[in-house]
């Protein structure tokens, strides 16, 4: 097989390069910057901006799947950033895949575009869209979704998109770290009652999955056409398992705790003081975040398994010890 990762050098991407190219396909990774690790694994890296049609059309020549995988993450930045990055280079991957006529395309979404503020247990592939977005990323995203999806059937291609959420392990170069960042500082709270339930997922699994479902993906597949939920099979309680690895690194995580109303006030606050100060900062909370923090979301895996055979790699378990493994080598590594 002839693959095209655009993002090749971020986590899941990276991940999802040394996969393939493990099994024997060839791999042509597309990012705006040089990779050693994407050429250290054997694939081709092009450089490229998602805002550059013509290079994304030379990239997309002879290959048979594109997985896209690159965005514009996170909760700061100006909208038209996130629009321009998520959806309107998501429209441009698709023209460039359809003029090639490339035959299957997955791509990356995120539980996200569906979550409305409130709890999902075990929510499944009937979850709606969200109608209420209180962050760019996930109003982008659910846009680029649609507009992936729509796109099944046309010239030839079938589409899917995969939503993991929380991706961690080995390389995590945002998430876990920024945790451990915050709590080393002592500036990690629990928001709400600290009983939420959250689903995550190892990046080999996320790798694992998008292989699998391109590999079953065409038209008239049970897959083409829709979104999945990924995650690992089992979910933690947040807030326990969070305090289980920084006490794993050495961490002494004492937390307060912030009533959810309070946390949503303050983010609302900060975004308020983002926005007149036109800040390119993180705000330290947001809406969003503080409702991300505060409720449960796991997510169903019975579509992913039916459909195209997904069952994870790596249990939780196997996780929680990659991710600790990582941290404290990477802990060591700084405070040398």
């Amino acid at each position: 097989m002839k693959a095209l990762v655009t993002g090749g050098g971020g986590f899941l991407g990276l991940a999802l390069v040394r996969r393939l190219r493990l099994r024997g396909d060839e791999v042509r990774s597309y990012s705006r910057h040089a990779h050693l690790a994407v050429e250290a694994a054997g694939a081709q890296s092009v450089r490229g901006d998602l805002g550059d049609v013509r290079a994304l059309r030379e990239a997309c020549r002879g290959v048979d799947v594109v997985f896209h995988t690159a965005a514009k993450a996170g909760i700061a930045g100006a909208p038209e950033e996130f629009r321009r990055t998520n959806h309107e280079g998501t429209l441009n991957v698709l023209a460039a895949a359809l003029e090639a006529r490339v035959g299957r395309l997955v791509f990356t979404s995120s539980p996200s575009v569906c979550f409305d503020g409130r709890d999902h247990l075990a929510a499944g592939n009937d979850l709606p869209l969200s109608g209420r977005f209180l962050a760019e990323y996930p109003r982008s995203k659910a846009a680029a979704e649609a507009a992936v999806l729509g796109a099944n059937g046309r010239q030839g291609l079938a589409t899917c998109a995969l939503r993991p959420h929380l991706i961690v392990g080995p390389g995590d170069p945002h998430l876990l770290p920024r945790i451990v960042a915050r709590a080393r500082r002592g500036r990690l709270a629990i928001v709400g009652s600290g009983r939420n339930r959250v689903s995550i997922t190892d990046v080999e699994n996320a790798a694992h999955a998008h292989v699998l479902a391109a590999d079953r993906l065409a038209l008239g597949a049970p897959h083409a056409g829709r979104a999945y939920f990924l995650g690992q099979a089992e979910p933690i309680a947040l807030w326990p398992w969070i305090a289980e690895v920084l006490g794993r690194l050495g961490i002494d995580f004492r937390p307060r705790r912030i009533p959810l109303g309070l946390a949503y006030t303050l983010g609302l606050a900060c975004e308020a003081w983002a926005g007149l100060t036109r800040s390119v900062e993180e705000p330290r909370m947001t809406r969003f975040l503080a409702l991300q923090l505060a409720r449960s979301h796991t997510y169903d895996l019975g579509p992913a398994q039916r459909d195209f055979g997904y069952a994870e790699e790596i249990t939780l378990a196997q996780c929680t010890e990659r991710v600790v493994a990582d941290l404290a080598a990477r802990t060591e590594l700084l405070t040398r």
